[in-house]
């Protein structure tokens, strides 16, 4: 039996438990003799990864307790199975491989399943491994490295002598002198570092960082981001930590191009008679910081506030709380790269185009400036540059006031920007009025609630009265049966392909009804048999 525990992408943690009887939290190194104590008592069970589909099916064999998977095999896992990609080490250096053979695998097999690499992992490369959604490996490719006299660590693999003399490492291995040890524990030590990652949903900005010693894994990882949408289903649509933009590959990462992709496309401005286009900030949301301040007070809620950032692109003022525009750090020097510059002058124009404002003044400098003027000319917008040298500076933020002096007050809708966003729908929210601090308000319909804010993801939470405001969106339909607590995946009957992990979501069945946070994305949700698919928070006998 496989469960997943948490998820990070195509990455998460696990319980697996053979026949053995043996508990194995994943992503983990095992002794697979002992595991799977059959794999080593059948012939013809070294079929290469690429062979065609008629060998591959006459010569793989039938393994108790595990599943032999090829591209061209024709054969699948059932829900709970640990699934064995043999030679998967051949293809570690063919990225182009690689990523077409692991999604053609991933789509066709249960969300709930094993995957064992074997002969695959080292130190320098499990990273890789586990984000691309493996969980279980051997110790045979540090075993070979040490007959090789070759010294693992997550950098790569040096001449043992150098290593041991230089007194870089002190595991227990070191201390004795003993190859084969250090490399075994070298393994086990960065498997549980990329754990601890993925326990606290960093793995991508470890991956970012552990990848760059191999020209193989940075095409790895670049092409799984072309891969959209079989990363992005896997994704959390929020964390409630921060997310490290510092690299270049962060700005194609799935839940980047997500909330760009929501902002231009399902967004819903509050206005579109004027807009303003201001900087970014360090502090986040940008409403606390002091240069956000200035800003509003010389707007004066006169026109729809639009925030210009790396890597988000556009961050709307009704949307600064969301994630992960309110739980980002990007390092800060004035330069964006050519590639940079062309993804958000893209998302800018896709936005203004969808979003056709009759003015947009521009508050920006440097490159920001550069950008915005680029995408205003693409989208075909009047525009006028309002600001000085210095931004916040007296002078400019006279001008900025000056500028919108004759455009009518009206403050940013948040519930019908952030239910657009978040839901894709359009709610009329003039019946709707908002109470509390900021970052705790609660939305009310007369004197029922109808939603309140999730402080720490920006998010709304809907009451079963706010489910009636959204209408039929981001539904899972169970059996049945009356919830005593948490759904379960057996449970689940379908739902809406739009759902990913941490969505809220309305439970719809013949006995009852429920509010709650998907803990599975739709295609998880649909296709395993074991595993929390919604954490409940009420529930509503029918």
């Amino acid at each position: 039996m496989f469960e997943a525990l948490k998820r990070d992408g195509r990455a998460r943690t696990g319980i697996f438990t053979p026949e053995s009887g043996d508990i194995i939290e994943t992503p983990s190194a095992v002794d697979t003799k002992k595991i799977f104590t059959d794999l080593s008592g059948h012939d013809y069970s070294n079929v290469p990864l690429l062979a065609p589909q008629k060998f591959a099916g006459r010569y793989i064999p039938e393994y108790q307790g595990i599943t032999y998977i090829a591209p061209e095999s024709g054969k699948n896992g059932s829900s709970g199975d640990c699934l064995i990609a043999a030679n998967w080490h051949t293809i570690l250096d063919n990225p182009k491989y690689y990523v077409e053979i692991l999604k053609k695998l991933k789509e066709r097999n249960p969300s709930d399943t094993a995957w064992y690499a074997p002969a695959s992992a080292l130190p320098s490369n499990v990273a890789s491994l586990i984000y691309s959604g493996f969980d279980i490996f051997d110790y045979r490719a540090v075993d070979l490295k040490t007959a090789q006299n070759l010294f693992c660590t997550q950098d790569g693999e040096f001449p043992a002598e150098e290593w041991f003399d230089k007194g870089l490492c002190r595991c227990p291995g070191c201390l004795k002198k003993s190859l084969f040890e250090h490399n075994r524990n070298a393994l086990d030590c960065e498997i549980q570092t990329v754990r601890s990652f993925l326990k606290d949903y960093h793995i991508r900005e470890l991956f970012e960082r552990r990848c760059r010693n191999s020209a193989s894994q940075v095409a790895i990882l670049r092409l799984l981001d072309q891969s959209y949408e079989f990363s992005e289903s896997f994704t959390p649509v929020v964390r409630e930590n921060r997310l490290y933009a510092n690299s270049g590959e962060s700005i194609k990462r799935p839940e980047v191009r997500r909330f760009i992709d929501r902002v231009t496309e399902r967004f819903i401005p509050s206005r579109t008679d004027v807009a303003v286009l201001i900087p970014c900030s360090a502090r986040k949301p940008y409403s606390a910081s002091q240069s956000h301040m200035k800003f509003k007070s010389a707007i004066q809620n006169r026109a729809h506030e639009i925030i210009i950032t790396s890597p988000l692109g556009i961050v709307p003022r009704e949307l600064e709380r969301i994630y992960p525009a309110g739980h980002y750090d990007v390092p800060v020097t004035g330069y964006w790269d050519g590639e940079e510059k062309k993804i958000i002058t893209d998302s800018i124009a896709r936005y203004f185009k969808k979003n056709n404002y009759e003015k947009v003044f521009v508050h920006l400098d440097g490159d920001a400036l550069e950008i915005a003027l680029a995408a205003l000319d693409i989208a075909g917008m009047d525009y006028e540059c309002c600001a000085s040298e210095k931004l916040t500076s007296a002078d400019s933020l006279k001008k900025l006031e000056n500028a919108l002096q004759n455009y009518r007050k009206s403050a940013p809708d948040m519930v019908r920007g952030t239910l657009s966003w978040q839901f894709g729908t359009d709610v009329d929210t003039s019946k709707l009025h908002v109470k509390g601090k900021f970052m705790k308000e609660k939305v009310f319909l007369g004197k029922q609630q109808a939603f309140s804010a999730d402080g720490r993801t920006g998010l709304l939470r809907p009451t079963f009265d706010g489910w009636n405001i959204i209408g039929d969106k981001y539904r899972v339909n169970i059996e049945s049966f009356v919830p005593q607590g948490d759904i379960l995946a057996p449970g689940v009957v379908d739902c809406d392909p739009d759902i990913r992990s941490g969505d809220e979501v309305f439970v719809s069945g013949e006995k009852a009804v429920a509010t709650g946070r998907a803990v599975m994305g739709a295609k998880e949700m649909c296709s395993s048999s074991r595993g929390v698919a919604v954490r409940v928070r009420k529930v509503k006998k029918l």
